[in-house]
């Protein structure tokens, strides 16, 4: 089988909050094409590995998309580069229309994918006049997902919790989403269900304490219970 060539390439990554180190001297890489799991205990660097790679937070080393350096750019610079990025807590504008969060998501010259969207999530066809902070939870993720995938020109997206807070029923939902957009477009999923992370990831990255545990298959990491109770917390792999 030809390996997958690597799309985002992050090399000793750092991010300190004043006296405190978070990440250190992370190094990972993200082949292209489906998704790649970023996983780890709360507090182990997940979201600020995120959002060190899209310039959210001060940060140094390298960090190259599709060959090129994009370390030292701003994130808006990486949006237009092709990084889509569905935040933890969704930041949907509550007062705005479902439609109208959608069409801030626009970039001028892309390719729009309302069709993939809306055959994704029909309800936000049907709810587009409906003001966003009046749906549910999983409505709102729903928003958010579909402003990361609106863009065609999206090359990777950056996804973080999905799930989290959402009733079984939306979960698959959500899951279901992620996998059909994974055909087209490369996700780096930071998700605390493992269950949903086995099902949707191949490969996976283990963070513990800001540092790299793991990198490897989720196969393999969820099959050796040692690695998995002590990198994750499970008492056996595959639960």
């Amino acid at each position: 089988m030809i390996e997958r060539p690597l799309l985002l390439d992050v090399r000793d990554l750092r991010v300190a909050f004043g006296e405190s180190q978070i990440l250190h001297d992370v190094s990972f890489g993200v082949r292209a094409g489906g998704i790649t799991a970023l996983l780890g205990r709360n507090g182990a660097g997940k979201t600020t590995t995120l959002r060190g790679i899209l310039g959210l937070t001060p940060r140094s080393g390298s960090v190259r998309l599709g060959g090129d350096e994009i370390g030292r750019l701003r994130s808006h610079a990486l949006v237009r580069r092709g990084i889509g990025y569905v935040p933890e807590n969704r930041d949907v504008f509550g007062s705005l229309t479902v439609a109208e969060n959608l069409r801030i998501a626009e970039r001028k010259g892309a390719t729009l994918r309302y069709d993939q969207v809306y055959a994704l999530f029909p309800e936000l066809r049907e709810r587009a006049a409906q003001r966003a902070g009046t749906l549910s939870g999983g409505q709102q993720q729903m928003v958010a997902i579909a402003r990361a995938l609106l863009n065609a020109e999206n090359r990777l997206l950056l996804v973080d919790e999905p799930t989290k807070g959402l009733s079984p029923l939306m979960v698959k939902r959500v899951a279901d989403a992620l996998a059909a957009a994974a055909v087209s477009t490369t996700i780096l999923l930071v998700e605390q269900n493992l269950s949903v992370a086995h099902v949707l990831a191949k490969d996976a990255i283990v963070l513990e304490d800001g540092r790299v545990a793991y990198t490897g298959t989720v196969a393999e990491l969820m099959e050796d219970r040692d690695l998995a109770r002590r990198h994750l917390g499970i008492a056996t792999a595959g639960h």
